[in-house]
């Protein structure tokens, strides 16, 4: 069996092995290669090399064979573990941490590494993602729940889906933000030309609901060269939670995530300014809270920025003048 993908080229100038290994990220650039040299991958109705550069306008279509489905099995990583008891976990996910195996990312999940840290887990929930209620990307840090019975998973989801679980995220986006204060509020669904990615879709034609809560906590301003280049930090607070929710809202509005490689400015790097480099999106899943499933308790735990975020924000606060932050207040935030 295979699956067959098509891209609709939207930016010129890369190889094409490049181009496709970053519009589809589960497929690694040397698979690419190998598609190309065994003629499945075909552009504008041709087999090229994987040397060719994409013009905007290409039409791009892969025949990936599908792999055996992964098998699930512990593994001994180590985890963050902010709480436990009988009924869940909450791991506060390291970035580059896929959630569950899926194709491309077999091994070195959070479900392995919870797999062998609770070996009674399995079959809790769907057969690849045990215990599993909600998502964070790969690349955003922060917390996540993780549940140990199939009574405990209900009751979260149900919380989920009744839109009760208090989420906060932290987020640094280009440019300066305004209102202060606001609700993204636009549908969000596939992106008709890019499989892998989701886009702002009208509802007739595939978007579900979905809005964002925002809140400025501070303006950055870095001069390089003379030019200025504006920052924002926000506290997000997603109503709904779609795939990609957060990104996908900000990169609508004009204003993406910094670092992210798939909706944000992919040219713009920090490195470039003098800055730390960071080689994901800045978003990290600061805070939850939600109803204990064996007392309804509500509880709160937080997470902190990991080192790769906390030194990309000291360093942009250090070059700002004025600095935007009394220095207690900014430890707070970091």
């Amino acid at each position: 069996m295979e699956q067959t993908i098509e891209l609709l080229v939207a930016e010129s100038g890369q190889r094409l092995d490049k181009y496709i290994a970053q519009e589809e990220p589960d497929l690694s650039r040397s698979l690419v290669q190998r598609l190309i040299r065994e003629g499945l991958v075909i552009v504008n109705g041709q087999a090229v090399k994987a040397s060719r550069k994409v013009e905007v306008g290409d039409t791009i279509v892969l025949r990936v064979p599908l792999p055996e489905p992964p098998e699930l099995r512990p593994e001994a990583i180590p985890l963050d573990i902010v709480y436990e008891d009988v009924d869940l976990l909450v791991v506060n996910k390291p970035a580059g941490m896929v959630v569950h195996p899926a194709y491309g990312h077999r091994t070195g999940t959070l479900v392995n590494a919870v797999l062998a840290h609770c070996p009674g887990m399995t079959g809790v929930g769907d057969a690849l993602r045990s215990g599993i209620v909600h998502r964070l990307d790969k690349d955003t840090s922060g917390l996540i729940i993780v549940a140990k019975n199939d009574a405990a998973r209900q009751h979260l989801q149900q919380q989920f889906k009744q839109r009760e679980v208090k989420k906060v995220y932290l987020a640094l986006v280009e440019g300066h933000l305004e209102p202060a204060q606001g609700l993204i509020e636009a549908p969000i669904g596939r992106d008709p030309r890019r499989r892998k990615r989701m886009a702002v879709v009208r509802a007739g034609e595939g978007g579900r609901e979905a809005r964002t809560k925002y809140q400025v906590m501070g303006y950055f301003a870095l001069q390089v060269g003379g030019v200025s280049h504006l920052y924002t930090l926000v506290e997000v607070r997603p109503v709904t939670g779609r795939t990609h929710q957060v990104r996908v809202h900000f990169a609508f509005i004009g204003h993406p995530l910094v670092g992210d490689p798939v909706y944000g400015f992919r040219k713009r790097r920090l490195a470039d300014y003098g800055l730390p480099p960071l080689d994901r999106q800045f978003l990290h899943a600061q805070s939850l809270g939600f109803h204990l499933p064996h007392s309804n308790e509500y509880v709160e735990f937080r997470a902190e920025l990991p080192t790769d975020l906390r030194e990309v924000l000291e360093r942009l606060r250090a070059l700002t003048d004025p600095r935007p932050w009394p220095a207690e207040e900014f430890q707070d935030l970091v």
